[in-house]
């Protein structure tokens, strides 16, 4: 069974003569250079849908308990470990 499919894709000539000269600058093909621009775009999409939807747990998680850490705790934490030190997460309270 094929792991490929052929799907066709109607491109402005503006847009097609900028993939041609940059796959000509990159000595790639066209197919090339649309494919590596499409499965960015989808791995960048489908990361920003899962930080949306983590956030939104999180949300609702803070709504149904009132746990938190607050902004100060966050950023000493962060700065922490930004300087290279071991420092565990801080505590959730309400």
């Amino acid at each position: 069974m094929p792991t490929t499919s052929t799907t066709s894709l109607k491109l402005d000539l503006e847009i097609k003569d900028r993939v041609q000269r940059l796959a000509a600058a990159r000595r790639r093909s066209p197919h090339w250079v649309m494919l590596e621009a499409v499965e960015q775009y989808v791995e960048r999409e489908e990361k920003r849908l899962q930080f949306h939807q983590d956030a939104l747990a999180a949300w609702t998680d803070y709504q149904a308990t009132g746990l938190h850490a607050t902004a100060e705790e966050a950023d000493a934490w962060l700065a922490k470990l930004e300087a290279g030190e071991e420092a565990a997460s801080p505590e959730c309270h309400i």
